[in-house]
């Protein structure tokens, strides 16, 4: 899978839309079955999930919920944005068959490969 950093640079389109994102931390496992993707998300909730499949790419967003403050904030080390990250998606991966969670702020994103990928034993007759 290759990180896709924006979308427009692939179409050579200029977005009219001044949209700011941040892209969360993310790992990627390979599995023999496929990949797995963990995003951190801190502030997102089920709700605010929102995994799509375009053209070939994985496009995963959270929609952040603005915190409760009960004064003037005097210091902030995190921003209120919301998370967009795009992948390219491998050939080999199941589209139909992507599933994800959220637990704790942590999105986890399973990747299957397609059935007929999966190397499999031959018995003789």
């Amino acid at each position: 899978m290759n990180n896709v950093s924006q979308e427009n640079q692939k179409t050579g389109q200029q977005s009219t839309e001044q949209t700011a994102y941040v892209a969360p931390y993310v790992e990627i496992e390979a599995t023999d079955s496929g990949y797995v993707l963990y995003a951190e998300m801190p502030g997102v909730n089920r709700e605010g999930i929102e995994i799509t499949v375009e053209e070939g790419n994985l496009i995963v967003a959270g929609h952040r919920q603005p915190l409760a403050v009960s004064g003037e904030p005097l210091h902030r080390e995190t921003r209120q944005l919301d998370f967009r990250r795009v992948y390219e998606l491998d050939p080999s991966i199941d589209a139909n068959k992507i599933s994800a969670r959220i637990e704790q702020g942590i999105l986890t994103v399973n990747l299957p490969k397609a059935e007929n990928l999966n190397p499999r034993r031959i018995a003789l007759d």
